[in-house]
């Protein structure tokens, strides 16, 4: 039995613009570490707000840290007290890797999916971003949690509570449906 997962992100023609069009090419994912997730993706509620924009993972210090896909690396080296790597992959995916102890590769350098980028520090978080929009990895590495169908209004997005019926009516305003993880 094969799982389709589909990410519902539209980007910006200026976000697409930055990222290069998709080759579509198909792009096989796997978890960067080994190692469990301990802190999962919780999305801001707005730009800049609060949430987990990633994974974290409780990996021990020195632990090999993977390509989990193939890609060109577009950034390797520190920000602010960390290293970080950014690869970009061939679907129009950007997947960063942060907080590393060490990095063993170069920007511009084409990486194949295992290969070894560095290793983690005291801590490790995994990102994904299609454009400006950052994406749950879990999706893309195939461990999300399970997903329940919510009906969403057009334009606000907003899901209903969990204890409303969506309505059966003809020409109500909610059309469009939305995965959300199963609680």
């Amino acid at each position: 039995m094969a799982i389709v997962v589909s990410l519902g992100v539209s980007i910006s023609p200026a976000a697409h613009a930055r990222t290069g069009p998709p080759s579509g090419d198909v792009v096989t994912y796997r978890p960067p570490v080994e190692a469990p997730v301990s802190d999962g993706f919780r999305p801001p509620a707005h730009v800049g707000g609060p949430g987990n924009r990633g994974l974290e993972y409780a990996t021990r210090p020195g632990s090999a840290v993977r390509a989990a896909a193939p890609g060109s690396v577009t950034f390797a080296g520190r920000v602010g007290a960390g290293l970080h790597i950014t690869v970009a992959h061939p679907d129009g995916v950007r997947t960063s890797y942060s907080f590393l102890r060490t990095i063993a590769v170069r920007a511009h350098e084409r990486v194949a999916r295992g290969q070894v980028l560095g290793t983690s520090g005291a801590s490790f978080h995994f990102g994904a971003r299609l454009g400006d929009v950052y994406v749950d990895p879990a999706v893309l590495i195939g461990t999300a949690r399970p997903a329940r169908l919510v009906p969403v209004a057009r334009f606000g997005a907003t899901p209903l509570p969990r204890h409303a019926k969506a309505p059966r009516a003809a020409g109500h305003p909610v059309r469009e449906w939305s995965a959300v993880a199963a609680r």
